[in-house]
């Protein structure tokens, strides 16, 4: 008799930040290393990111999403849902780095936030949504021990306020060459995302191409 199937765990949605600064020598993008007890890709070089929590959907934003970001984001998901994913890209970014991506304004976060919103407050900041590209959708297949649907934001690091340090999530916080990225150990849509990113500095065409959609290590389709 054959054991029984198991159902393939429902992907949960994640968001991840890529931030950019441009150098002299060239674009650099913030990464760390997750730790060896991780369950989901243990030791290796990712973006900050993570789940969302739908707490998130209660922030107050100085600024919202630039329309065509939002019009790509909701061939996925809610309206609301779209601004809740960008808002948890900006919170994970702020604990795993220390880096807030906001601006000046006179915005009180509540008391039960995330400690990461309350930094916000503390800063005279709050979470700048504009300021936010989408390069990238990627859904984890069946058979890996966590599944996500992943959005891959991208921002201006060199605007972002605070110093880097983290939360322990992430070892080796560092700015990396975009050009160095396939030297580290990554997972093969870190340097998926990370080509897609360098080809969009570069600009021309990629800028203005549609978002790809990744499943099985392919593009499946376009946002």
């Amino acid at each position: 008799m054959s054991p029984p199937r198991t159902r393939a765990a429902r992907p949960k949605d994640a968001a991840t930040l890529v931030l950019v600064r441009r150098q002299a020598s060239g674009a650099e993008i913030l990464m760390g290393r997750r730790r060896q007890d991780h369950v989901f890709m243990p030791n290796v070089f990712v973006f900050p990111g993570g789940r969302v929590d739908r707490a998130d959907a209660r922030i107050r934003a100085a600024t919202e999403l630039r329309d065509e970001i939002r019009d790509r984001l909701v061939k996925s998901c809610s309206e609301r849902r779209a601004r809740t994913l960008a808002l948890s890209a900006i919170r994970e970014t702020a604990e795993e780095t220390g880096l807030l991506v906001g601006i000046r304004a006179d915005i009180e976060q509540k008391d039960d936030v995330a400690w990461a919103w309350r930094a916000f407050s503390r800063a005279g900041l709050a979470p700048a949504l504009d300021t936010l590209d989408y390069v990238a959708r990627a859904i984890t297949p069946p058979g890996n021990p966590r599944r996500f649907h992943a959005r891959f934001f991208v921002a201006d690091g060199a605007k972002a306020h605070g110093r880097l340090r983290g939360d322990g999530e992430l070892a080796e916080l560092d700015w990396i060459p975009v050009e160095g990225v396939k030297e580290l150990p990554t997972a093969w849509i870190t340097r998926f995302v990370a080509n897609e990113v360098r080809q969009r500095l570069d600009g021309g065409p990629a800028r203005e191409r549609p978002i790809p959609v990744i499943k099985f290590r392919k593009i499946v389709a376009y946002d």
